[in-house]
């Protein structure tokens, strides 16, 4: 999805999410590439906290303010959150034993995962998102602050 081309009442919102979808692909990408384990390391504690913060700002704002709008943006919801929870499961993975034999696996899995609910949720939920016209640039306000609060913790 292009950005240049989002609806303002939903430019800020969804713009943002976009950035962060654009910050960990690129994530994903330098972990493919590096043999350097302790680099590999850095890079997977460095995605887990990104899209912990990412998914807390979806579940916690952006979804609510689509929730009850049409049945299938409820439905698009709801894929979401299980994704969301499958994901969580190979962060708490990684999180857990950073060290550990598996962690190359799990990031693997999760990189993939991702990747996926991220083309997913671009190129479905966003544009449903944009064809029901939803005024998002409040949620985008309280989105922005509740990043920033949870990057400095």
């Amino acid at each position: 999805m292009d950005k240049s081309k989002i609806p303002d009442p939903q430019a800020d919102a969804l713009g943002a999410l976009m950035d962060d979808h654009r910050a960990v692909k690129g994530q994903f990408k330098a972990f493919k590439d590096t043999d350097d384990r302790q680099e590999k390391e850095t890079i997977a504690l460095e995605v887990c906290s990104q899209l912990s913060v990412h998914a807390e700002i979806e579940e916690g704002i952006f979804y609510p303010a689509l929730r009850s709008v049409s049945e299938e943006l409820d439905a698009m919801l709801g894929e979401a959150a299980v994704e969301h929870k499958v994901a969580k499961d190979l962060i708490a993975a990684i999180e857990d034993e950073v060290e550990g034999d598996m962690m190359e696996a799990n990031f693997t899995v999760l990189a993939e995962y991702v990747s996926h609910h991220i083309e997913e949720e671009e190129g479905e939920l966003f544009r449903a998102v944009i064809n029901e016209d939803i005024d998002l640039r409040e949620t985008a306000q309280t989105m922005a602050a509740q990043k920033e609060e949870l990057s400095q913790a």
